[in-house]
């Protein structure tokens, strides 16, 4: 059964989930900088194509989502996390200097692989640490404030970038040097503000998540969790295509970066109320009121042609993510062994690499030849899937650990 609300209301988020909240908010600040003016930047300045572009950044994201599942194991089997997330932060630190610095595409691509490496050698481990420290109780508020709070940065970031491109009369080269210094307000944040709890590695055995061994221990509530992960990754694509859907209408290169703005700005303000609302409702529920809005938003990014009904769908766009990313990493967190959730982050998130991966060539070939329309249209349709599916995730009371 679901925890007694009045009970959930007396017990506090613990300080280390508000640390890496904290961490996210800086780290994303500084790379959603980058990544609200790189669309423009590789398409408009360095002549690349919009199918090369998804494949670009469905490589990066299905590298951030397939190296996680090595890091994921590696925590489980260290029993820490902490190193991990310092060895992942720090390399996408050192990666922003690169893109103001680059002369060609293929640095830029070099840097974008590199960031999206740092991002998957912390992303499992961080969610793991998440699960270890939260209280069961109040695990769908936890993940939904570090989520908020991560999505926050990436509201700052765009925000920042606009102000910045006015301000530097639309030189790209020099709003992106502003993303170094937060970057490295992050790796100071995990040095001194995060202490993990102590593990026990005595009974702790490394186990490749990729062995029939090791997948097998993971039960079949899980894997319905994944393959719904999977589907609903397959119908979604980078946000990049939503930066040159807005470029589509006119819009002017300084206010571009307003685009992620919006979207994450819905973004942060759903997440922790829905992760609230998760601890009390049925997950499921929720879950698909997320699939839906991401329909509404693929029919509005598909079938407006104004400004407003773009910035309306990219609004709407960012509440589907609200009401969806956190509450699948609740899910997967409940439906796996303790001992090895980093795993269980790593398997999921590699699934949904190759996903992601597959879903921004296909978006980047759609767009190519038969224009963003039928892109975002195509995506509406696909949708339709895992939202049938969510009617057949497991009962609440089998979620719980």
């Amino acid at each position: 059964m679901r925890p007694d609300t009045s009970a959930v209301k007396k017990i506090a988020i613990p300080r280390t989930v508000w640390a890496l909240g904290f961490v996210s908010l800086f780290m994303d600040l500084s790379s959603e900088l980058v990544h609200a003016l790189l669309p423009v930047y590789l398409v408009t300045t360095m002549g690349m194509s919009v199918a090369a572009l998804g494949v670009l950044e469905g490589a990066a994201e299905a590298t951030a989502m397939i190296v996680k599942v090595f890091s994921g194991a590696i925590s489980d089997w260290l029993g820490r996390r902490k190193g991990l997330l310092l060895l992942g932060y720090g390399l996408a630190a050192l990666t922003k200097p690169l893109f103001p610095l680059a002369g060609t595409p293929a640095v830029v691509v070099t840097a974008r692989l590199l960031d999206r490496v740092g991002k998957g050698i912390r992303g499992a481990p961080r969610d793991a640490l998440v699960a270890d420290v939260a209280p069961p109780e109040i695990r769908g508020a936890c993940f939904g404030l570090r989520q908020s709070m991560d999505t926050i940065g990436a509201f700052l970031g765009p925000s920042l970038a606009v102000g910045l491109m006015f301000w530097f009369a639309d030189h790209i080269r020099t709003v992106l040097w502003f993303a170094v210094v937060p970057a490295f307000i992050a790796i100071g944040l995990i040095a001194f503000g995060i202490h993990e709890p102590d593990h026990t590695t005595a009974q702790r055995t490394f186990r490749s998540p990729l062995h029939w061994r090791a997948l097998r221990e993971f039960p079949a509530r899980y894997w319905f969790v994944v393959v719904i992960g999977a589907t609903f990754t397959l119908a979604r694509f980078s946000e990049a295509f939503l930066v040159l859907r807005a470029q589509q209408t006119g819009l002017d290169i300084a206010w571009i970066p307003g685009v992620m703005v919006v979207m994450s700005l819905t973004y942060a303000l759903s997440a922790w109320p829905v992760g609230i609302l998760s601890d009390r409702l049925n997950r499921r529920l929720l879950l698909a009121t997320g699939m839906v809005l991401l329909i509404a938003a693929d029919l509005l990014l598909g079938m407006g042609k104004s400004v407003r009904s773009v910035f309306i769908g990219v609004a709407v766009w960012g509440l589907h993510m609200g009401f969806t990313q956190g509450i699948l990493a609740a899910m997967v967190s409940e439906t796996s062994p303790a001992t090895l959730r980093g795993t269980a982050y790593g398997v999921f998130n590699l699934v949904g690499g190759v996903c992601m991966l597959l879903a921004s060539v296909i978006a980047g070939a759609l767009w190519e030849r038969f224009g963003a329309s039928v892109t975002f249209l195509a995506g509406a349709a696909l949708v339709v899937v895992p939202l049938c599916l969510c009617w057949y995730t497991p009962r609440p009371t089998t979620w719980q650990t």
